[in-house]
């Protein structure tokens, strides 16, 4: 798979750049190119604000043909981990090119930061203004050939995960196919499947752990680099995290552990009663405590099209139009296979302004929530294509999580229509009780990032007690005995903590969100569509504040909201099973 064709919908034409740039082309990966047009615009002085907003609008040309190129050649890779050609392809482009690309987009911020004309620019570009000016603070060119090693590491992360299989009663699986029996009636089968995944990647642990503390070096000498004391620090800084601290995280961490884990306990009790066990493992997480077989919406692609597409038509024909534009220009690629990275995404292409999803599908319901998941970014990546300025389409990733985390709740309320009525109830029953138990993850993942980067010099055991500590911390009601090997491990498959580090409270800020942007909906779920529509057309002209308010949600994260909101989800847990 590989997004290679001219999309049929209408992209808009360089004004500034050689048609040799357009859709992926070879100067758009080519350094000496990159200079040459990075000069071009760097002779011109803007000497109105019309002319540094036609400026802008060049260089994000500039911006979005690399991007673009850089984009195709992550897709083919982890499309087929196994394909050399494409490894290397994108490693080549991480080492050669992103450290030219960066260091002249460092010489575009800074003419941009000195013109002055940029004082009378609309409000529209404040945050844009206030990303540039933080990325002109941080930028060292230093630190260029550090992130391409990263780059490295990464792709070796997923060149392991990628090649994971296990062999179940004669049949080899992906951990995706194989992760399917986690949701097996007959415990046996799942303790059998649980087994065989954690085994098998207990096989990499050495490399892991090898590869991760690589990534902690290169991630503090750049903090160090920047004049950081820290990585933490730093990587808030480089994310232009703008309204929240450290001690915002903190806080968080401290309203889950008061709000959520006890909520979460009292639904894990009620699980362990309802399939008859002494003690929840591993492998009794997932399963439907109604006694019904596992839900299992398709069997193929065409099935998951069908069922995706009907869900989409249910909460606004739009958004079915819009998932079809991706369907016909192939920009999906969904069924597990072997060599094919794990976890799933949306990629935005940005030289053609179209998004890309990538999901590991096997059949299962997980996998619905993932394509609606991931489908709202790609709509969120649709309603702001528009912007000639690349920045004004790259919305804060916590508004992007809302959009996101907001179309699985919606689409939630219209299951009955794609579902029988016991299926549908399971389904909703299924989607809430994990809206409870993933804070508690994010918290564990959260708080294990705030540790590692800020304990520099740790120890692998160390780094093992943290694990431990803050997992039996937010998730007291699992038992491990005989599976601490396992457990102690078990960060390994967190693909985030290796290659987007840091990235992961947004999860949680989103789904807050997203908690109150359903709310609204089940007041009136046509106005509540249409104000979410709107919001995402803001992309980043707004604060992330801002853009919540115009969602219909208000931005927090201490235990005041989630004392508000997780009793919601909860009542409404009660309902359905009633």
């Amino acid at each position: 798979m590989s997004v290679t064709q001219s999309p049929d919908v209408s992209v808009p034409a360089y004004t500034f750049l050689p048609a040799e740039f357009s859709d992926g082309g070879a100067s758009a990966a080519d350094p000496a190119a990159i200079v040459e047009q990075t000069e071009r615009l760097l002779a011109r002085e803007p000497a109105t604000r019309t002319e540094l907003e036609a400026w802008v609008c060049d260089w994000s040309e500039l911006q979005s043909a690399v991007s673009g190129a850089a984009a195709r050649r992550y897709i083919a890779m982890t499309c087929n981990t196994k394909d050399e050609a494409a490894k290397e392809a994108h490693l080549t482009f991480e080492r050669e090119v992103w450290p030219v690309a960066r260091t002249q987009e460092d010489r575009l911020t800074k003419a941009f930061l000195a013109n002055p004309h940029r004082a009378q620019l609309g409000e529209e570009f404040a945050i844009l203004v206030k990303r540039t000016e933080r990325a002109a603070e941080l930028f060292r060119e230093e630190n260029n050939p550090l992130k391409a090693k990263e780059a490295v590491l990464d792709a070796e992360y997923n060149t392991i995960q990628g090649a994971i299989t296990v062999d179940f009663r004669g049949e080899t699986l992906t951990v995706q196919q194989a992760g399917a029996h986690l949701e097996d009636l007959d415990r046996a089968t799942r303790e059998e499947a649980w087994r065989l995944i954690a085994e098998r990647r207990l096989q990499d642990r050495d490399r892991i752990e090898r590869l991760f503390e690589e990534e902690m070096e290169l991630r503090g000498q750049q903090a160090k680099n920047a004049g950081f004391g820290n990585y933490r620090d730093f990587k808030f800084a480089e994310m232009c995290r703008f309204d929240y601290t450290p001690e915002d995280c903190a806080g968080f961490h401290a309203a889950v552990e008061k709000v959520v884990v006890p909520a979460a306990q009292k639904l894990m009790d009620k699980r362990k009663r309802a399939l008859g066990l002494d003690t929840l493992r591993p492998w009794d997480l997932i399963v439907s405590t109604s006694g019904r077989p596992p839900l299992t919406p398709f069997h193929d692609e065409d099935g998951y099209h069908a069922i995706t597409r009907k869900l989409f038509r249910e909460i606004d024909p739009v958004f079915e139009g819009e998932y079809d534009i991706l369907q016909r220009n192939n920009l999906l690629d969904l069924m597990s296979r072997p060599g094919k990275a794990p976890g799933g995404y949306n990629y935005g292409v940005e030289d053609i302004r179209l998004p890309f999803i990538f999901i590991n599908a096997v059949g299962r319901h997980a996998d619905l929530q993932t394509m609606l998941h991931e489908g709202g970014h790609a709509f969120h990546s649709l309603a702001v294509r528009d912007f000639d300025v690349a920045d004004f389409r790259d919305p804060p990733t916590e508004f992007c999580e809302v959009a996101s985390m907001s179309m699985e709740l919606l689409a939630m309320e219209h299951f009955p229509k794609a579902y029988s009525a016991d299926d549908a109830r399971d389904a909703a029953i299924s989607h809430l009780d994990d809206v409870v138990t993933l804070m508690p993850w994010i918290a564990i993942i959260d708080a294990f990032q705030h540790w590692l980067y800020t304990h520099a010099g740790h120890s692998a055991e160390e780094r093992r007690e943290t694990w431990v500590e803050l997992r039996t911390r937010f998730t007291p009601w699992i038992d491990w005995s005989g599976l601490e090997a396992y457990r102690d491990h078990e960060w390994h498959r967190q693909g985030h903590l290796f290659g987007m580090a840091f990235y992961y409270i947004e999860y949680a800020i989103a789904q807050i969100g997203a908690l109150q942007v359903w709310r609204n909906g089940r007041r009136d779920e046509a106005a509540t569509v249409e104000q979410y529509r709107s919001a995402l057309k803001l992309g980043a002209t707004k604060s992330l504040p801002d853009l919540f308010a115009a969602a219909g949600a208000r931005f927090a994260m201490g235990d005041e909201i989630l004392g508000e909101l997780i009793p919601n989800v909860v009542e409404r847990i009660e309902q359905l099973e009633a």
